[in-house]
């Protein structure tokens, strides 16, 4: 079944006055997995969409016997700070609207690419992630702890606000090892640059370039990559004006996190730009690990198994389990 309806109604953002955004659906029964809730999704979305808070949005629902549901609508802009805003400034969303991932660069690059290493036998998570780093302190943190967010390091720091380039933040984030040892789960953004940089170093080739080879073209993740180089009118902006990196204007085609914009729009904890249909194909891909074409099953079965918690935050390799803290979905 497809649907084609206006948001209409709501409070629309402070800026430019935006006509109601349309917003499409489709949803699929399946021998066993009747549909019928996915009207209730739709209608949430609506309702988001119509106060205008998120401006744009975009699902995919996957099973193994294939897509469930997607849908898509809203504003990939709003006309904030453009000529012309208002109606004319604004860019409509769709299903090819690709978005900054953000956090999902962790999941979607960094866990794969270091359990692709682990399965290779280029290396062991449970190594030292300092043997992989140039002029790391000695530390017994490992690949595994920087995964599974139990490696004692501070959640985040603004780096960009204090290292004068990219080359001064490396290593500013990798002298944070002297004093780490291990802890609880803290969800860390450090972790994760720690191994962006770790993998390249073992791996011999830049992340962005390893991404596409190893996990996007596989995957056929087509609209998915680093520093994207599609127009600003396929990109979701992200938001007015920035609060990371002291960039004027709206955030728009570049990474909105201001560590990740500092070195260039690749790192291992965000800079990833994609489409909610190419995050239905890494999903899918996830669901059926007997034809994974990257991982095998082993991998698979490492990455979504339960390695540490800390009240409510269950830790898989990379993967947070049981979010309920996240609401409460139809």
């Amino acid at each position: 079944m497809t649907s084609a309806a206006p948001a209409g109604g709501g409070r629309q953002p402070a800026g430019p006055a935006i006509p109601p955004p349309r917003f499409t659906a489709s949803y699929q029964a399946f021998p066993g997995q009747p549909a019928g809730g996915f009207a209730a999704v739709s209608r949430l979305l609506l309702g988001r969409l119509a106060a205008g808070l998120p401006p744009a949005a975009a699902m995919v629902v996957c099973s193994p016997a294939g897509v469930r549901y997607r849908a898509a609508g809203g504003w990939a802009s709003l006309g904030h700070g453009t000529p012309g805003s208002g109606s004319a400034g604004a860019v409509p969303a769709g299903e090819d609207t690709r978005f900054d991932l953000a956090s999902l660069t962790k999941v979607v690059v960094t866990v794969p690419l270091a359990l692709l290493l682990h399965q290779r036998g280029a290396w062991d998570i449970d190594e030292p992630v300092a043997r992989w780093l140039d002029g790391a302190p000695g530390s017994p943190v490992t690949i595994r702890g920087c995964l599974t967010h139990t490696s004692g390091l501070v959640a985040h720091r603004p780096f960009f606000a204090t290292c004068p380039d990219a080359a001064a933040i490396r290593r500013a984030v990798v002298s944070e090892l002297a004093t780490a040892s291990g802890g609880p789960v803290c969800y860390s953004d450090l972790n994760f640059m720690l191994l962006g940089w770790a993998i390249e170093n073992c791996a011999r080739e830049q992340l962005d370039a390893l991404a596409e080879r190893e996990i996007f073209r596989p995957l056929g993740m087509a609209s998915t990559g680093f520093r994207p180089a599609a127009g600003r009118a396929a990109i979701a902006a992200t938001e007015a004006s920035g609060d990371e990196g002291n960039r004027p204007g709206p955030i728009w085609g570049q990474v909105h996190d201001g560590n990740a914009f500092a070195l260039g729009g690749v790192s291992g904890h965000a800079g990833v730009f994609g489409t909610a249909a190419d995050l239905g194909r890494f999903t899918a891909a996830l669901l059926t690990p007997d034809r994974h074409p990257v991982l095998g099953p082993a991998a698979i079965a490492l990455m979504s198994s339960r390695q540490a918690a800390a009240g409510e935050d269950v830790r898989a390799i990379g993967w947070r389990l049981r979010p309920a803290s996240w609401g409460n979905w139809p």
